[in-house]
C-alpha cells in the first residue's frame, strides 16, 4: 500500500498561509464528509492573503486524506511554489481554478464538484428552478457554462470567465457546480446551499406534481433579508466556527 509522505509545514510558512492551509484543509474533510468528493476528481482552492499564490489539492490524493501540510501552493501560471514537493496537480483543475482566481480578485476560495445533482440540475436546460428557500440565495447570484469537454484548453478560461462574471453561484453545464466565496466559510456555505437546492429541485419535480416558485421579487430581496438573519455577517462567518469544531471533533488530523 501506498503511504503518503510526511509532511509538515506549520513552522515554514506564514501565519496566514498557515491559516489558509487550515481553513482548506477542513473545507475538503467536511466536502467529504457530505459526500461531495468524486475520488480525486474535484478541486477546492484558496488564495493565499496578499498573494497571487493559491492552494490546491495534489492529483491523487482522496479528499479525507488532505491535510495542512499535503495542500499544493502554486502559481496563476501552475507552477508549483513548494519546494521538494512530491505531489503533481490535475491540469484540468488549474485551468478551473486559476481561470476564477486571475480575475476574482474577491474570491479567496473556489469549490468545483460534481455531484450527482449539481450535474443532474446542470443537465436540465432550464437548470435551476426558484422552487425552495435554498435555489432564492443561489439564483441571487447565479450563472452557467456551457460543456468544452475536459477543462485542460488555455483558450476555455476566458469564456468561463466571461460566464461567470461577477456571481458567486456557477453550474458548469452536464459537468457539475462552482462557487466563491470571499472566505473559506462563504464558498463552503454557498456550495452548501447550491447542493440542496438542486436535491430540493430534483425531489419536488419527480412528484409530478404542480410546482409554486418563488417570486421573482423575493430572490431579489434575498441577500438583504439573509443579512438581517446574519446581523450584518456572511453566512460562513457564522457557520464556519461550527463546521470548524465538528471537523475537529471527528479527526483533527487534518491540521497537521
Amino acid at each position: 500500500m501506498f503511504e503518503l509522505p510526511q509532511l509538515n509545514l506549520k513552522d515554514k510558512v506564514s501565519d496566514a498561509e498557515w491559516q489558509t492551509r487550515i481553513d482548506l484543509a477542513a473545507c475538503y474533510r467536511l466536502a467529504y464528509l457530505h459526500g461531495w468528493d468524486d475520488l480525486i476528481y474535484t478541486h477546492i482552492s484558496a488564495r493565499i492573503p496578499g498573494t497571487d499564490e493559491f492552494l490546491i489539492n495534489a492529483f491523487g490524493l482522496a479528499f479525507d486524506e488532505i491535510t495542512a501540510s499535503n495542500l499544493v501552493k502554486i502559481d496563476l501560471q501552475g507552477n508549483i511554489l513548494d519546494k521538494d514537493c512530491p505531489f503533481e496537480i490535475n491540469p484540468a483543475g488549474f485551468t478551473i481554478h486559476s481561470a476564477v482566481h486571475e480575475v476574482r480578485h474577491d474570491a479567496m476560495c473556489v469549490l468545483h464538484l460534481h455531484t450527482n445533482e449539481l450535474i443532474s440540475v446542470a443537465t436540465l436546460k432550464n437548470g435551476l428552478q426558484p422552487l425552495s428557500q435554498y435555489s432564492a440565495f443561489a439564483l441571487a447570484s447565479m450563472s452557467y457554462h456551457g460543456y468544452e469537454g475536459l477543462a485542460v484548453n488555455e483558450d476555455e478560461k476566458a469564456r468561463l470567465q466571461a460566464d461567470l462574471g461577477t456571481a458567486n453561484f456557477m453550474l458548469l453545464r452536464n459537468h457539475g457546480g462552482l462557487t466563491c466565496g470571499k472566505t473559506i466559510g462563504d464558498a463552503f456555505m454557498h456550495m452548501y446551499d447550491l447542493t440542496r437546492a438542486c436535491q430540493v429541485q430534483l425531489q419536488v419535480q419527480a412528484t409530478g406534481q404542480e410546482l409554486i416558485e418563488v417570486d421573482q421579487s423575493i430572490v431579489d430581496n434575498i441577500k438583504a433579508q439573509a443579512n438581517v438573519v446574519h446581523t450584518g455577517l456572511t453566512g460562513g462567518q457564522k457557520s464556519w466556527p461550527a463546521m470548524l469544531r465538528r471537523i475537529y471533533r471527528l479527526d483533527p488530523s487534518f491540521a497537521s
